[in-house]
């Protein structure tokens, strides 16, 4: 197959990276874009975090995440805020401390975590599940009983 671009034709398993972004106008890969924002260690841990289990502070993060250390959450922390995805609060008082928020970009991530989730529940059964045994996206809904993740914790706290 001979694919046009501007005046030159190449044959289409030979297209560049490069030739495919200047085709679409694009200056970057949205997908290393992404996991530049996300694919930093144990960024996503938090984000999980922060959605799932509705974690705010410094020390639930620290406590829960298993293998992160003081000096990668604090570093990670700030990543995400630099990259406009939570946003830091500090709380006057004595002692005075930090609360961590999404903003709308960090919410959603929410629909990665959720994509990513599923394909473990259907292509790791035997590292996610008990029984071994896959299950499908459908399968997830009902079990959880929604199609929002945040919303498995929401139903907790009633």
């Amino acid at each position: 197959m001979i694919v046009p671009t501007g005046n030159i034709v190449k044959k289409a398993h030979s297209l560049t990276l490069k030739d495919h972004l200047n085709r679409w106008g694009m200056k970057a890969c949205p997908i290393d874009t992404g996991l530049k924002l996300l694919g930093q260690r144990y960024a996503l841990h938090i984000m999980r975090n922060m959605i799932l289990l509705k974690q705010n502070r410094f020390n639930q993060f620290l406590h829960s995440i298993e293998g992160i250390n003081t000096k990668t959450l604090s570093k990670r922390l700030h990543e995400l805020e630099h990259n406009g995805l939570i946003k830091r609060k500090v709380i006057p008082g004595k002692p005075a401390y930090t609360e961590y928020s999404l903003t709308k970009k960090g919410r959603d991530v929410e629909k990665i975590l959720w994509d990513v989730g599923e394909f473990s529940i259907m292509y790791e059964p035997n590292v996610v599940f008990r029984d071994r045994k896959a299950r499908t996206g459908d399968e997830m809904k009902a079990a959880f009983g929604t199609e929002r993740l945040s919303e498995i914790y929401d139903l907790n706290e009633v």
